[in-house]
């Protein structure tokens, strides 16, 4: 499992769960099984269901009477739950992000350190790659995706030019696709600036936010009443979402109350302030250091 992929933010988040060693819980990404397995350590007859599209994940998978692995998005949660027959869960674990396996798979075109076809798929399966989006999208497309989801400054600059670029070769592998954007690519913090274009490119070819949102709207159904919910998002963009939808219930910071002045919210922040790995767990792995924790309890059901 360490090799696969280190489970970040492992005591607090687990902690955050409250385990009740009969209750039931759900990791939505199992991937290298840190998290799921710390929670099986804290159960006695209770139950966990985990989620996770990518095929490499379910070589982890430990034969466990308590464990049942799903092998898919977990935007299909809600109806899952229902196939397997379960009603409401104690509490629901995401740790979002891309694992230190698919990071480190040459084959998976995450990094922009590797050499490799421009994949980016958490689901092989599925029929859309990062190449397929260079490829198709138009430059305001392309701008927009790297504008929004990648923060990167020059996104108008960047699009135009792999729009130049694509009609002059196939841009299909990763190290294609550096040589095409060398000339937007600034000499100072360009590792960070890459970082930024693969952020947005995987971020797209995934859905990522939709995911999170789908994830974020069925947690406040399958939640049971005081269920914890406990997210570790890696850039802002997710934090925000869970942020906002925490506290105001929705994704913009548009709080609804009843006609008694009462806050129309789902759920109660158990922490004021984000949870961040300490500095001794960024120098044991580097990979944490974006890492952040919030922890929310299912507030009073009145169905």
């Amino acid at each position: 499992m360490s090799t696969y992929h280190t489970p970040v933010l492992l005591k607090e988040s687990i902690d955050g769960l409250v385990v009740n060693p009969e209750g039931t819980y759900v990791d939505v990404t199992y991937g290298g099984g840190g998290h799921s397995n710390e929670i099986l350590k804290r159960l006695k007859n209770g139950r966990l269901i985990a989620f996770d599209q990518d095929a490499d994940s379910e070589t982890n998978v430990h034969a466990d009477k308590r464990l049942i692995f799903v092998r898919q998005n977990f935007i299909y949660l809600k109806n899952n739950l229902k196939y397997l027959g379960f009603g409401k869960v104690d509490g629901l674990i995401a740790d979002l992000g891309v694992s230190s396996h698919q990071f480190d798979q040459s084959t998976r075109g995450f990094s922009y350190r590797q050499e490799g076809p421009l994949d980016m798929r958490m689901n092989m399966n599925a029929d859309f790659s990062a190449a397929d989006l260079i490829n198709q999208y138009s430059v305001e497309d392309l701008r927009r995706v790297f504008w929004e989801l990648g923060e990167v400054k020059n996104a108008r600059k960047l699009a135009a030019c792999i729009n130049r670029g694509k009609a002059d070769v196939d841009i299909d592998t990763i190290e294609v696709f550096l040589e095409v954007i060398k000339p937007c690519v600034p000499s100072i913090n360009e590792y960070k600036y890459l970082a930024r274009v693969f952020q947005a490119l995987r971020i797209e070819v995934n859905q990522e936010m939709d995911a999170l949102r789908k994830l974020l709207k069925q947690s406040v159904e399958v939640l049971g009443e005081s269920g914890r919910l406990v997210v570790i998002s890696y850039h802002s963009l997710e934090d925000r979402l869970v942020k906002n939808y925490i506290k105001y219930g929705d994704f913009k910071p548009v709080l609804e109350t009843d006609i008694y002045g009462n806050r129309l919210v789902p759920f109660e922040a158990m922490n004021r302030k984000v949870i961040v790995p300490s500095q001794e767990e960024i120098d044991r792995n580097p990979r944490a250091r974006s890492a952040k924790l919030r922890i929310a309890i299912r507030k009073p059901i009145h169905d």
